[in-house]
């Protein structure tokens, strides 16, 4: 199939090796007015060839494909000129794996596909594809030279390159908690942050990353093998240590809980707060009914709002110092527009200068 490429559309080429596929998700997005399916590819070398033709404004990628698979289409797609990919996982622990290894790369977000491949035409799976390639979309056609811009930025050399991690002597005492936020595009963003904090530093990072289950282990499983922090992801009950990061697991809010001596990490299954479990919001609203004080709040790349009465509690509570990703390195410039039209941010920064923004606070230098 070879649809006409319209100006006034966000033009999409489909890439799956099912030809059933293929037309379930040509049919999803098809149903919706402001998206148009210029045509589809059965295979990485195919996709290649089209998306030099074609120029879509947003491509959806299977990662298992024959020929050429979507990791190595990803790759040499972006090595040419900017294009927006959604990739297509499976819910495996292989599928989580290459999903962040994609974004990695440059993917801009990602779709789970049910094990039961008929519920791709379930409404919350059509309305979460439509919804992402909407958002994907119109960014990418106001704001191409900017994306493009952000895609190469190179995540900086991470500090613990000269040194191995069972050297670090952590800190004994927890003096800041760093609280960070962020959706789509998030992934490859925080390995511009967390790998440049030093291991004995002596304060504790709390994230809130949306992403399903599996996805936020195999996350934290990349950040800690590319830093000085050790990186889980937690677990209820965890005890808030310095020189380490927590990032909340997929479908389950992350709360604290301060004892006279120690601070626990709680997980909660409670209703999703603005659509999403884990919520920023919940994270740091939690945060802030602790009393504790010299925290920061950090909001990155991501669609929607979640976060922005997170931040106006620590600031207003807690007196905390707030940071947000500016627009021009965001994949979506969402998270962080609503956090500063609160007037609770103290700093608006690029990417690659949140670390030593948080490292000014926190009053380590490295």
């Amino acid at each position: 199939m070879t649809g006409n490429i319209k100006s006034n559309s966000i033009n999409v080429l489909v890439v799956d090796d099912s030809a059933f596929m293929r037309r379930v998700i040509s049919d999803i997005l098809s149903s919706d007015s402001s998206i148009n399916v210029i045509d589809t590819a059965k295979n990485g070398g195919e996709a290649i060839e089209k998306i030099g033709a074609l120029k879509p404004d947003v491509v959806t990628m299977d990662i298992e494909m024959p020929v050429m698979d979507g990791l190595s289409c990803l790759k040499e797609v972006l090595k040419t000129s900017y294009v927006p990919v959604i990739m297509l996982s499976s819910l495996t622990r292989q599928g989580a794996e290459a999903t962040i290894q994609a974004l990695e790369y440059g993917a801009v977000d990602f779709i789970t596909k049910p094990t039961n491949i008929f519920d791709m035409k379930g409404e919350d799976k059509k309305l979460e594809l439509i919804d992402k390639i909407k958002i994907v979309g119109k960014t990418k056609r106001s704001r191409r030279e900017t994306n493009r811009i952000a895609h190469l930025i190179k995540p900086p050399v991470a500090v613990n390159t000269s040194r191995p991690k069972e050297g670090i002597v952590k800190s004994n005492e927890i003096k800041n908690i760093v609280a960070i936020g962020t959706s789509t595009g998030g992934p490859k963003a925080l390995q511009s942050v967390i790998p440049l904090v030093p291991g004995d530093i002596p304060a504790a990072f709390l994230i809130v990353q949306h992403m399903p289950p599996g996805f936020t282990k195999s996350l934290a499983e990349r950040l800690n093998g590319m830093s000085e922090l050790t990186v889980k992801e937690a677990e209820d009950g965890d005890v808030v240590q310095p020189g380490h990061a927590y990032i909340a697991p997929g479908d389950y809010h992350m709360l604290l809980d301060k004892g006279s001596n120690e601070i626990k990490i709680k997980l909660s299954k409670t209703p999703p707060v603005g659509g999403h479990r884990p919520a920023v919001n919940v994270m740091m609203e939690s945060l802030s009914q602790t009393g504790l004080t010299n925290i920061v709040g950090v909001i990155m790349t991501g669609m929607g709002g979640d976060g922005s009465e997170g931040v106006k509690k620590l600031k207003n509570i807690n007196k905390a110092h707030i940071i947000a990703q500016d627009e021009k390195t965001c994949v979506v410039y969402g998270m962080p527009k609503v956090a500063v039209q609160t007037g609770a941010v103290d700093v608006v920064v690029p990417l690659q200068e949140i670390t030593n923004e948080i490292m000014k606070i926190v009053g380590v230098h490295k």
